[in-house]
């Protein structure tokens, strides 16, 4: 039997990182969200209805492509 090497941490340091990195997005992800909400409900609730209602309706077209594409 030939001795082959077993590599038991391949990429070692980019699995320590890659929590670290997802953290990182989400915070600059939250922060965008959380600035735009801002600017939206100071121009008034007509803006804010209709950001509510096309942001709804994207979420309920996403969830509902996800279903039909799973497979």
């Amino acid at each position: 039997m030939p001795d082959t090497p077993v590599v038991l941490a391949d990429d070692a340091l980019l699995g320590l990182l890659l929590p670290f990195w997802q953290i990182l997005i989400g915070i600059f992800v939250v922060i965008a969200v959380v600035v735009s909400v801002r600017r939206l409900a100071s121009r008034g609730q007509s803006r804010m209805t209709t950001a509510l209602l096309v942001t709804g309706s994207a979420i309920v077209g996403l969830a509902v492509l996800g279903i039909l594409l799973q497979g």
